[in-house]
């Protein structure tokens, strides 16, 4: 079920978040102590003392409440088109590329404009033969010298066609003999090869109508059609939070340390989903500077990264709660990935939550973030394919899985090291496949989530 959770306020009894000191930052994750005892217990008989602490007052268990994976994608779209809409903007054809044409594009004159050679060869008038005119007829030159019954003047293809003419005749149809006279070899037709003017569309004809996503080919019509700027909603711009005593920028791990995988993946991966990123910031475990960040960020998307359970340093929701944020999603029923969140921080932002798992992460991106900048951008949904598996895969008994997989054939194969923490599966992967709860026999068809980069080259994804 999707939660209605809403988060109402600061805790009371407590100051200002830029007050917050590391016991009231624990107090905000840690129960009494006799719970912590019980919770103790109960994690030594089950052996999952990694889910000990307890949430923050309010929020229960995250598998019990936790949104199904379809429903955790809907809320994502919903919730940006229930955002403040950002005005449109005017860009350069250079620079519009993969956005979303905010008003149609109408012709702004006739295409062609006058009439055309479709091909090399002569402009002829009237019945063959024909004496052949001196010099010729090119593309971008000052308009040429009407044409008499009988005429005849070699012309380029895209040149202007002279008046009078009835046809061009192909260079490889034309045979020319005695006194310069121009014969044809085939037959001809009137108006054959020439483009007459306004044979595309006439001025004022909507060429593409609003919400068309801006591709290479609308680009190449677009400049046809005479525009220098084109009208598009703008990127949704993204800030990265990477939270985390325990991340290395560079060198090998070392002493408990390890190295920040989701820093330098993020970024790129939010941009090939069509963000503007403005920022990656690392903020270590600081509950006071991630209050800071989120509030004075000019994001419309604050992605964070781990601190999203409810351990001791794991300060997003308490943040969120101090801030008077809206909790939309609160855990989500997908393996891996399941802690993620979404909130809404203010009429015009939201924020998404990731786990600090990469592979988890991932999953997080594709659940929550992909939507969301799908509907801030107003590009079109892409339409969902299934695909057959080559094995069969395990699933998770209650939640969906989404599993890397390449494709061979007319087949998805299912890749090892699809683990919380391992990326060398996604690494070589070229979508993710959903995989239901109870998981799917060899040959079921599964829908698939393409990674951004695979249809579309890295850095865009057109759909």
């Amino acid at each position: 079920m999707t939660p209605s959770h809403t988060h109402a306020g600061p805790h009371a009894g407590h100051g200002d978040a830029d007050d917050l000191d590391v016991e009231e930052a624990l107090a905000l994750v840690r129960p009494p102590k006799s719970d912590r005892t019980d919770q103790a217990d109960r994690a030594d008989r089950t052996g999952r003392a990694g889910h000990a602490p307890a949430r923050p007052a309010g929020h229960e268990h995250p598998h019990h409440q936790a949104t199904r994976w379809p429903e955790a994608r809907e809320t994502a779209a919903r919730a940006a088109h229930r955002a403040t809409r950002r005005p449109h903007v005017s860009v350069a054809l250079g620079n519009a590329l993969g956005l979303v044409l905010a008003a149609p594009l109408d012709a702004l004159s006739d295409l062609p404009s006058f009439d055309t050679s479709a091909m090399d060869g002569w402009a002829v008038a009237g019945p063959g033969p024909w004496r052949i005119r001196d010099g010729g007829v090119l593309a971008g030159h000052a308009p040429p010298e009407p044409l008499t019954d009988g005429e005849a003047v070699r012309i380029a293809t895209g040149a202007r066609v002279p008046a009078g003419v009835t046809a061009v005749l192909r260079s490889e149809h034309g045979r020319t003999g005695p006194q310069d006279r121009l014969r044809s070899t085939s037959e001809m037709s009137h108006g054959q090869d020439i483009r007459p003017r306004g044979q595309e569309c006439r001025r004022g004809d909507q060429l593409l109508p609003t919400g068309t996503l801006v591709t290479p080919a609308v680009l190449g019509l677009a400049a046809a059609a005479g525009y220098d700027t084109l009208t598009v909603v703008p990127r949704p711009r993204a800030e990265v939070l990477v939270l985390g005593d325990e991340l290395l920028t560079e060198g090998l791990p070392h002493d408990g340390l390890i190295r920040d995988a989701l820093g330098p993946m993020l970024a790129p991966w939010l941009r090939a989903l069509g963000a503007e990123v403005i920022a990656v910031r690392r903020l270590g475990d600081d509950a006071k500077a991630l209050r800071r960040a989120i509030t004075t960020s000019r994001a419309d998307l604050i992605v964070t990264t781990g601190g999203t359970a409810a351990g001791p340093v794991d300060h997003v929701h308490p943040t969120l709660e101090r801030i008077g944020a809206e909790l939309l999603v609160d855990g989500v029923a997908v393996r891996p990935g399941h802690p993620m969140l979404l909130a809404r921080t203010k009429a015009d932002q939201h924020l998404v939550g990731l786990p600090g798992n990469p592979l988890a992460a991932v999953s997080g991106l594709l659940t929550l973030a992909e939507p969301l900048l799908r509907a801030l951008a107003a590009r079109p949904e892409p339409e969902p394919y299934r695909m057959p598996l080559r094995e069969a895969v395990q699933g998770h008994a209650h939640d969906t899985r989404l599993v890397p997989v390449v494709l061979r054939g007319e087949r998805a194969v299912p890749l090892r090291y699809s683990g919380p923490a391992m990326l060398r599966g996604v690494a070589t992967a070229d979508a993710l496949a959903v995989v239901p709860p109870g998981g799917a026999a060899q040959g079921a068809g599964l829908e698939l989530l393409d990674l951004p980069w695979d249809t579309a080259g890295i850095g865009m994804c057109f759909t």
